[in-house]
């Protein structure tokens, strides 16, 4: 098993779907693989990529704050399966000495890493079968979504509004 560390590069609203994609990109290679996320948890990510201050601690926040509070810090998150157009993700924490895995939804995993500032990582085979799930999923689209996603430019990206 390989991990690919991966930067959240944006946050946009899928033209076919309509509903709000994180793209992630590879840190050392061009890979970028698009999540599709829920509407809140979107909102969850884009609040701390815009560095927001909400008068009351989101979901997010409270459990970045609760693991402050029994000190463990949240080693890395790893986008670890695709299976029937579904991502899995695991959280790794760490607290005196001892790591422990906390089964995830990406778009959960990714919203603690940006605040925790914790490094994000793919499963290589996630990489290599989402380029498979990409080209033949009615759910993703056509193969014009595909390269849509892989030409997307610096302008592209971030235009996601809530």
């Amino acid at each position: 098993m390989m991990e690919v560390e991966m930067k959240i590069r944006g946050l946009m609203m899928d033209p076919v779907t309509n509903m709000p994609i994180v793209i992630l990109k590879g840190v050392a290679d061009n890979a970028i693989l698009p999540i599709w996320v829920g509407i809140y948890e979107a909102n969850a990510i884009a609040l701390e990529i815009e560095k927001v201050q909400t008068p009351r601690p989101m979901t997010h926040d409270l459990v970045r704050n609760v693991l402050l509070g029994v000190n463990a810090t949240v080693k890395k998150v790893v986008v670890t399966e695709l299976k029937d157009d579904t991502f899995y993700a695991l959280i790794w924490l760490e607290r005196n000495g001892t790591t422990i895995s906390i089964d995830s939804r990406p778009s959960d995993a990714l919203a603690l890493a940006l605040r925790t500032d914790a490094p994000i990582f793919v499963d290589d085979s996630v990489l290599k079968s989402s380029k498979v799930a990409s080209a033949v999923s009615d759910k993703v689209g056509s193969d014009e979504l595909r390269r849509w996603l892989e030409n997307l430019g610096d302008e592209d990206l971030g235009k996601y509004k809530m």
